[in-house]
């Protein structure tokens, strides 16, 4: 999580996760334990299929305030 709050080049959400990843310009994904299932799987299947190493964090809280967010996120990506 340190190299997600110092990195300045990343990605929040879900849907911008999945399109970098589609891109092949993430290097690490952290997706949040209490998220939605339905939403992490896609993720982490796409993070498989890029080779792309995932991480968790504890909530969807955290993971939206580490990225400079109001809101929740239940993911987010450092770019390469």
């Amino acid at each position: 999580m340190d190299r997600l709050i110092q990195s300045k080049a990343r990605v929040a959400g879900s849907k911008q996760v999945l399109r970098a990843l589609g891109e092949g310009t993430l290097a690490t994904v952290y997706v949040a334990r209490d998220a939605d299932p339905f939403v992490t799987r896609r993720v982490v299947l796409a993070c498989e299929k890029a080779r792309v190493p995932v991480i968790e964090t504890d909530s969807m809280v955290q993971l939206g305030r580490v990225c400079g967010l109001q809101v929740k996120a239940a993911a987010a990506g450092i770019l390469k």
